[in-house]
């Protein structure tokens, strides 16, 4: 027997193994829907910077002399972007300052608190109309109608609002069904329509939208809506008992917020549990296929749109029951709307819906900072969403940026 024949043999690890932090960055890097998402923001960041240059004429003076002095330009640059950014986080999450004055005594948790409060208000109501949209695109169903559906949630829940007086808890239980009912009404209709006549829930939902926002501005000059001893265009205040409690007393974050987050879970639960859920991403998938194997499509879209425009509804009446308190022709603002860009950001998911609205609320919340301190405009925030949504929208552009595709082709496994 020969001496390598008593040696103990190694054992030879497999030609393809890789580590585990390997394989975690490749997949990672493979997984679009979570680097295509954090790098649109990054790119929207990167140009929004520019653009907060460019908006600047005393900043944008100093590049008329580059060449000859880089550095004031430079300089000039980075305190404008970086005061304006900071800005920006510290009214989205909390000012390090109030934080740190809070927790040694010298102030006061309100103050520390309010910017996450902030950007907790902005978010809620988008969570609603941003799962609206999401549900509907899940089931084939374009829903543009989300405005109109949530105008509709703040018309019913604000007149049962000021209307009933009810007791507490019942009064606001009462003005959030009725705000449900009211979307659900207005998302009922193209769906029908959509079930029925074939048509296109586009269309529908736009023509709707409109007819919501007059139907709006002419109800709350109406009497008995209008709020007695006032000439403009305003309704009655909603009971107190009928508005959704907050926590902080002097902060406007509510109840809201929590409700948001409970019907996102409901939402993902009727999505990936429920036999509904089922049918209608079956639906969604190929309606053809879903007909032939016995899934009744019309009924499908009908009790979707339903149950989109419910949700929308939820978000008016969260809209006017936690924050305006009173029907005015603008009191939905444009969460509707707002909600396409929210669902098209979590990428039709339930938690990435709510993750999405998070960031838009901060955004928000932030802007409102960032135009106080730092004299950038409020449209600027609009920029950055609106250059999200496009990076978003555009995998393919944010890829080639960052070549994505070579990474990914390139790797072993």
């Amino acid at each position: 027997m020969t001496a390598e024949a008593t040696k103990p043999k190694k054992e030879t690890e497999p030609a393809g193994k890789e580590t585990f932090l390997n394989a975690f960055v490749r997949n990672l890097w493979a997984s679009n829907s979570v680097t295509v998402t954090v790098l649109s923001i990054f790119l929207a960041v990167v140009i929004g910077a520019v653009l907060v240059v460019v908006s600047d004429s005393a900043v944008l003076a100093k590049f008329g002399y580059f060449t000859a002095r880089p550095s004031d330009a430079l300089n000039a640059g980075w305190t404008l972007i970086s005061s304006a950014y900071a800005d920006l986080l510290k009214g989205a999450f909390g000012d390090p300052e109030a934080i740190s004055a809070w927790l040694s005594g010298t102030g006061t948790w309100q103050d520390a608190l309010s910017p996450i409060s902030e950007t907790l208000t902005y978010a809620a109501p988008l969570v609603f109309t941003g799962l609206s949209v999401s549900l509907a695109f899940r089931g084939g169903l374009f829903n543009i109608g989300a405005q109109g559906q949530a105008v509709l949630g703040c018309i019913a829940a604000g007149a049962a609002g000021f209307t009933f007086g009810l007791p507490i808890v019942l009064n606001l239980i009462v003005a959030l069904v009725a705000g449900v009912l009211g979307g659900a009404l207005w998302g009922f209709l193209p769906g029908l329509l959509k079930a029925r006549t074939g048509a296109h829930e586009v269309i529908t939902t736009i023509m709707l939208n409109y007819i919501a926002g007059l139907l709006l501005a002419w109800l709350v000059i109406q009497k008995g809506i209008q709020q007695p001893g006032r000439s403009d265009a305003i309704s009655k205040v909603v009971a107190e008992s009928a508005q959704l409690p907050s926590f902080g007393g002097v902060l406007r974050v509510h109840l809201g917020i929590v409700l948001a987050v409970l019907v996102t879970a409901g939402v993902a639960w009727l999505l990936n549990r429920s036999a509904f859920g089922f049918e209608l991403r079956a639906v969604g998938s190929n309606a053809h296929a879903a007909k032939t194997a016995g899934i009744s499509v019309a009924k499908t879209y009908t009790l979707l749109m339903a149950v989109a425009g419910g949700l929308a509804g939820l978000g008016g009446a969260t809209q006017v029951l936690g924050t305006a308190y009173a029907l005015t022709p603008s009191v939905a603002g444009n969460i509707g709307f707002d909600g396409l860009l929210v669902a098209l950001l979590g990428r039709n998911r339930p938690w990435g819906t709510l993750l999405a609205a998070l960031l838009f609320g901060a955004l928000r919340a932030g802007g409102n900072r960032m135009q106080s301190f730092t004299g950038i405009s409020l449209e600027l925030v609009t920029v950055l969403q609106a250059l999200i949504v496009i990076f978003i929208a555009a995998p393919a552009l944010v890829k080639a940026i960052f070549q994505l595709r070579a990474a990914r082709t390139t790797a072993k496994g």
